[in-house]
This record gives C-alpha cells, sequence and structure tokens, in this order.
C-alpha cells in the first residue's frame, strides 16, 4: 500500500546499512545466500559464483554493492549512470501491476552523475563482480547525435580515470522513458551504432563491455544492430529492457487503464527477451556472450533463458515481488534442475535447447 518509490528508497538505504558491517553482512549470508560448484563459471577471466546477477535499474545510485553478494547474486550491476545527475522523471516514477507481475517504470535514467558515483566507487573492493551501467545524459543540453557520443564517452572516462574495481561495463542505449531524448537520435540505427562504438573501441577498455538491447524491435532490426556490435569492442548483450507495448498479454488490461507515462518490466518482458536470446545465440553464440533479462520469478524462469543460449540472468522484478530470498531459492533450484537434466555445471546447460 505504500509508494513504490518510497519502498525503494528504503530497501536501498537498509541495504546500504547492512553492507557496513561484517556482523550483519554475515548474518544476511547465513539466511540469504545459496553456493554449489556447479553454479560457478569464469567469464572473460572474472569468475561468476552463480549466474543470477541484479539488473541495472535498481541500485542506481550505488549504495548496496557491499550487500548485493550476502544476499546470494552471483553479480550485480550500478546504474545506469549518467555523465550528467538527473533528478529523475515528473512523478510517479515507479507503479505496481501485481496481477501482471510488473513494475511500471519511468525513471528516465535517475542519476547522481558519473562524477558521484565514480568518487563513491573509488579504491572499494567487491565481494562480487560488479559492472557499471552507463547511458546518455537525460538532458535538453545533449539533443544531437554527436552530443549524446561526447556525453557517454565523458561518463566511460570518468570511470575510467578512478580506481574502480569493476568487472565489466553495461552500455545501455535502450531506455524508453528519456523525456529528453530526440527520435532520430538513437542508436537501435546501425549507422549511429558504429559511431558510438567507434568511439568506445578509441577508449582501449581493458574490461569487458556488454551492451543493453531493447526487446520491442523486430528480428530483423536485431539482427542489423547484432551484425555492428560484432565488429567492436564488445563482449556481450543484454536482452532485454523494458516492454513499451500497453497491449501485450502478459499485462492485465484493467491495471494497465490505472498507470500513468512510462513502460513495463518483470512477466510482459519475459518472452519476448527469450526468443531474442535464441535469435543471438543462433546466429552470434561464438562471438557474444548473452545476458538474459525480463520476468525472473523461478528457478524455471531462470532455466528457461540458460536453455535458450543465456550464460547468465539478471532481474529486479521478480525480487521486488517475491523478496529477497528469491535469489537463493532460484540458485537451489537450477542446481536441481540441472542434475535433472544431468548436467554437472551450469555451463553445460548454456544454449543446450538450440543445439
Amino acid at each position: 500500500m505504500f509508494d513504490a518509490e518510497t519502498v525503494h528508497n528504503r530497501a536501498t538505504s537498509i541495504g546500504r546499512l547492512l553492507g557496513k558491517t561484517k556482523i550483519s553482512k554475515k548474518i544476511t549470508a547465513l539466511l540469504m545466500k545459496y553456493e554449489n560448484n556447479a553454479l560457478t563459471q569464469t567469464v572473460f577471466g572474472v569468475e561468476f559464483k552463480n549466474p543470477i546477477g541484479l539488473s541495472a535499474g535498481f541500485d542506481y545510485d550505488a549504495n548496496l554493492t557491499k550487500i548485493v553478494g550476502d544476499l546470494g547474486f552471483g553479480f550485480a550491476t550500478v546504474g545506469t549512470v549518467t555523465n550528467l545527475a538527473y533528478a529523475g522523471n515528473p512523478k510517479p516514477m515507479l507503479g505496481r501491476l501485481p496481477i501482471s507481475k510488473s513494475l511500471l517504470v519511468n525513471k528516465g535514467f535517475k542519476s547522481a552523475g558519473a562524477n558521484v558515483i565514480a568518487k563513491k566507487l573509488s579504491n572499494t573492493e567487491f565481494d562480487i563482480p560488479i559492472g557499471i551501467s552507463i547511458g546518455k545524459s537525460n538532458s535538453p543540453l545533449v539533443d544531437t547525435l554527436e552530443k549524446n557520443i561526447d556525453d557517454i564517452i565523458v561518463a566511460f572516462s570518468k570511470f575510467e580515470n578512478q580506481n574502480i574495481h569493476n568487472s565489466y561495463y553495461e552500455l545501455n542505449i535502450s531506455c524508453p522513458n528519456l523525456i529528453h531524448a530526440k527520435e532520430e537520435v538513437n542508436f537501435y540505427n546501425p549507422n549511429n551504432l558504429e559511431k558510438l562504438l567507434n568511439r568506445i573501441d578509441s577508449l582501449n577498455l581493458k574490461k569487458p563491455v556488454f551492451i543493453k538491447m531493447p526487446i520491442t524491435k523486430n528480428d530483423k532490426d536485431i539482427l542489423a544492430m547484432l551484425e555492428v556490435i560484432t565488429k567492436h569492442n564488445v563482449q556481450g548483450v543484454i536482452f532485454g529492457n523494458l516492454e513499451k507495448n500497453r497491449k501485450n498479454p502478459a499485462l492485465n488490461q484493467d491495471e494497465v487503464a490505472k498507470c500513468s507515462k512510462g513502460n513495463f518490466s518483470g512477466k510482459p518482458c519475459y518472452s519476448r527477451s527469450n526468443e531474442l536470446i535464441s535469435l543471438c545465440y543462433k546466429n552470434y553464440k561464438n562471438k557474444l556472450l548473452i545476458i538474459g533479462c525480463g520476468g525472473v520469478f523461478s528457478a524455471e524462469d531462470a532455466y528457461e533463458k540458460i536453455k535458450r543460449g543465456a550464460s547468465l540472468v539478471e532481474l529486479i522484478t521478480g525480487m521486488i515481488y517475491e523478496g529477497p530470498q528469491l535469489i537463493g531459492q532460484i540458485n537451489e533450484g537450477l542446481v536441481e534442475l540441472l542434475k535433472k537434466d544431468g548436467f554437472n555445471n551450469i555451463l553445460e546447460a548454456v544454449g543446450s535447447n538450440n543445439i
């Protein structure tokens, strides 16, 4: 019954406090964490104790990096962080659709800005792999393609110039909630994407870069984007971001009728995310790591994405509705599903439905 944004802020504040002491971290881990060697894999030299990660969009101001591992996550992404600070779109920025197992999201890259987040993360050790998601500033000052690209490059540079022990970067080109974005200035266009990735190549980043992809484009458009991506210093893709279609069959229309402006997370994203994971795996399994994201509420949901070709899986909405114990439950359930299918390690299951 409480305001969703207020609850979110309280939850991140509690998480930040829990991460401050060894005792609270240990108690949290004892209650929440599940470990099994069958879930361990090494990707681009980074060890992931399990494949379940916290997606960008929850810890956008880097308050939870000290506690996410104790909650049971195998990795977590901070952000999305933008070069310029942005207080968020006009309220409401969050809403709940419990029947639809979805959240209405309209934050528009709410961010304290790259300077603040880079300083906060500088010289910090992490228990699990932490990624930094970077997107364009939601500002009327960033109004051309060239300014968009410059803005993103400056944000990357700010993190590269600090002593930050992040394991990877996420490039978020697919937020559908930017109120200052011009329709003609986007990175879904292969030519625009090429220009952006050329500039990112010039940074000579030593850490893996994963691109957060839209789920609202058709297969032809996605394949055109992937063709560009595979020519650059990008190691993986994430499928995907929010659903825009209010007629999505997973959405309860009575709930939708009460919704203000925004787009949808959770179950409305599940099927299209799965389709795009399969599409990418069939065409680029030897060139790109795939991370599945969208509608994960159970071990079975995560396993479906893994069998379609995702090496890692991210979630937010499932945790919000089911509670933080969901992460451990998913990991424990994955071990049982692996045993049932005769697999000794999670790596053996990746793409097994597409062989």
